[in-house]
């Protein structure tokens, strides 16, 4: 088994360290038009984050086990060496950006996914604001197991990934040399990502890398400012209710869905999507609902 540090470990007094500075700019240097900080949304992100690192290690226990097999039965190595450690985090960060991009527009997916976008403020807190069901995530590393990446490494590499995407998550950095948001993902281009705006939803996906969205399709600028949250927010700082409130409303739609056809739609589509209108001449179905709470409008999701 590769030796890997445990970046996220490592970067534990970095993110006590920076959060701090960030709160005490905002005391000497207030910005009327930024999100800023509340203190109970502040505390349910930390919150989220530590129920996250739970919840994360009972998950780890299966997806452990179905890696290990996939390594087990592949015939592939790759070493872990000075010049494959680039390579591997350039592999797992292309197939973050397919995961990511799957979570928001598969309506399962998403109610994993809502947690991170549910406050609506945005700084270096909101980076801890985790989901507690990220059991949805590992069937799209698969192919890099298959490929002969250890398990050991791709967890080295997910925690490097996560650990760049903290910083990003502020309002007091503007933007970065151009050559920099050319390539790597930014504060700039994570604030569009966290909007609420219909010309900005599923947009910016990337994790360490911005050249993903450029070549799929999906990268939008920073031009107006964004406005956090989501498009219905759900007003509560009850971790429970932030972990789960899209997967009651999935029950919900299901519950009242008037065909299986439907219920599948009310699953796998995207969030928001609703059954198309009965016909003029046939009744109007009980069974349609409004948008689910945290959902954009069908018309509003912009990824393919």
């Amino acid at each position: 088994m590769p030796n890997l540090p445990d970046v996220v470990l490592w970067s534990i007094p970095a993110f006590v360290l920076l959060t701090v500075v960030e709160v005490i700019s905002y005391r000497i240097h207030p910005d009327e038009d930024a999100a800023g900080y509340e203190a109970k949304d502040a505390v349910t992100s930390v919150g989220m984050g530590l129920g996250s690192l739970v919840f994360d290690f009972l998950w780890k226990i299966p997806i452990v086990a179905v890696y290990t097999a996939v390594y087990e039965l592949t015939p592939l190595r790759v070493p872990v060496l000075w010049w494959t450690v680039p390579l591997m985090l350039l592999a797992q960060d292309f197939f973050y950006y397919w995961s990511h991009r799957g979570h928001h527009v598969i309506r399962i997916l998403w109610a994993c996914h809502v947690v991170h976008h549910s406050s609506r403020k945005f700084n270096l807190t909101t980076a801890l604001r985790q989901p507690w069901t990220t059991l949805t995530v590992w069937p799209f590393y698969v192919p890099l197991v298959a490929a002969g990446v250890h398990p050991a490494a791709l967890a080295f590499c997910s925690s490097a990934n996560l650990v760049y995407q903290f910083w990003i998550h502020t309002e007091r950095i503007d933007k970065m040399p151009r050559w920099f948001e050319f390539v790597f993902n930014t504060p700039s281009h994570h604030r569009v990502h966290h909007a609420s705006q219909g010309g900005y939803l599923d947009r910016n996906f990337g994790g360490i890398l911005i050249v993903w969205d450029r070549l799929f399709g999906s990268f939008v600028p920073e031009v107006e400012r964004p406005v956090y949250g989501l498009t219905k927010n759900i007003n509560t700082f009850n971790p429970i209710k932030v972990a789960t409130h899209e997967y009651v409303a999935i029950a919900k739609d299901i519950k009242a869905a008037a065909s299986w056809r439907e219920r599948a739609g009310r699953v796998f589509r995207g969030p928001g999507w609703q059954p198309a209108p009965p016909s003029a001449s046939a009744p109007p179905s009980a069974s349609a609902s409004a948008p689910a709470a945290g959902q954009a409008p069908v018309e509003e999701s912009t990824a393919a």
